[in-house]
């Protein structure tokens, strides 16, 4: 997975004390959960914890923008993705992504769970169907026959998978864990693009059932072959 460079690629100083306020957040939030504090957050990001108070009022508010600055970066790496498929995931093997914080921010805001860590991932998920749309129309992905089903499990198998490595990584910082993952992508790209192209059953008679009992649920399962 390669992530996109913070705050457009400019300089700390090319941002207003707002920006700059919220990119600290964002890697305190990163390293540290949501604990963290605006004296903290105020000494990363240069100022003063008051004007934390005067831009933002409350944490709550500064997470919410954090969240929306986080879901953007990670939206642009998406679509790059699927605009250059094969040169994306080659660029992701020789050159880690330059902002591992976005990676480990959203594991955090996922993991922190409560109607915050809901309402992120329902965002997340809201990201990903025009993504996905996007994919579709272009031919890389084929149609599903319940797209948003589909979706859904794609976006909570790769978060899921992510959080499992996050939680076994033992004390990451976000440069540390996004390290690991670059270490073990040797031993599982090509297993996820085995499954993703070439599917893992060898016949389909178990979705042929399938499909015909969501078509007729009272109808017996047909018999096994010989």
């Amino acid at each position: 997975m390669r992530i996109a460079t913070g705050a457009g690629g400019r300089e700390a100083s090319d941002l207003t004390a707002r920006a700059r306020i919220r990119d600290a957040a964002i890697s305190c939030f990163g390293d540290d959960g949501f604990d963290s504090s605006f004296r903290t957050i105020a000494m990363r990001a240069g100022v003063s914890p008051g004007l934390i108070t005067h831009h933002f009022g409350s944490k709550a508010a500064l997470r919410a923008e954090c969240d929306s600055e986080v879901l953007r970066q990670y939206r642009a790496v998406k679509f790059d993705a699927i605009a250059r498929p094969s040169a994306h995931l080659l660029e992701g093997l020789t050159a880690p992504g330059a902002s591992a914080t976005v990676l480990v921010y959203i594991l955090r805001a996922i993991h922190a769970g409560g109607a915050s860590g809901r309402d992120f991932l329902e965002h997340l998920t809201d990201d990903a169907r025009p993504i996905m749309a996007a994919s579709v129309a272009s031919g890389l992905v084929r149609p599903s026959r319940d797209e948003e089903a589909r979706l859904r499990y794609l976006v909570y198998q790769t978060m899921g998978a992510l959080l499992v490595q996050f939680l076994m990584t033992p004390s990451p910082t976000a440069e540390e864990f996004v390290a690991s993952l670059h270490a073990g992508q040797r031993d599982t790209i090509l297993p996820m693009l085995e499954l993703l192209t070439e599917g893992l059953l060898a016949r389909r008679e178990m979705l042929d059932d399938y499909v015909e009992f969501l078509r007729e649920p009272e109808r017996p399962a047909r018999p096994a072959p010989e």
